[in-house]
């Protein structure tokens, strides 16, 4: 196993820690979002390094959207049970992710490349930040109000690169093809 597949597999890894810690308390707060800062820092890291050093695998590749969405369904979950973020906007973000990774499949199997388009980009950064943010919010007030709103940016781009997706990728569903 080459170090990014490895780099993704601590990040796996670092999934069950960073949930446990959250429900500690106080002090878990804090050492559950450093834990998912450091679960993030390693999305970049896996792909910095596999690119670089031309070690992409199909290992890598079918796990590491797993652990990136993993850790962010996480943390989108832990949010909401916490009700800092409505369920309902956690669900229309899973929904979404499932629908775009879908027609990922369908593109695949028809040879097509659906590349990320600049909102998908403000989406998951936005989702990131917003995370970041909340993941701290029981301890420091002005992040949870900070983070609120750029969260609600993220779901107002969740929605229209969705939108977007289907869009662009209305002829994958057809038959003809």
């Amino acid at each position: 196993m080459n170090l990014p597949n490895k780099i993704t597999t601590f990040r796996l890894l670092l999934i069950p820690i960073f949930v446990t810690f959250f429900f500690v308390g106080d002090f878990g707060y804090i050492i559950s979002g450093f834990i998912f800062i450091l679960a993030s820092f390693t999305d970049f890291l896996d792909g910095y390094l596999a690119r670089k050093y031309n070690e992409t695998t199909n290992f890598g590749a079918f796990l590491d959207p797993i652990a990136d969405k993993v850790l962010v369904f996480a943390a989108l979950i832990l949010l909401a049970e916490s009700g800092i973020i409505p369920s309902w906007s956690v669900i229309l973000i899973i929904g979404r992710e499932t629908l775009i990774n879908g027609f990922r499949l369908i593109a695949i199997e028809k040879g097509v490349v659906i590349s990320a388009s600049y909102l998908g980009k403000l989406k998951t950064i936005t989702q990131m930040i917003s995370l970041v943010l909340l993941l701290f919010s029981p301890i420091f007030v002005l992040f949870n109000i900070i983070g609120l709103i750029i969260y609600w940016i993220a779901v107002i781009a969740t929605l229209i690169s969705g939108v977007e997706y289907i869009y662009q990728g209305r002829d994958l569903l057809s038959e003809r093809q």
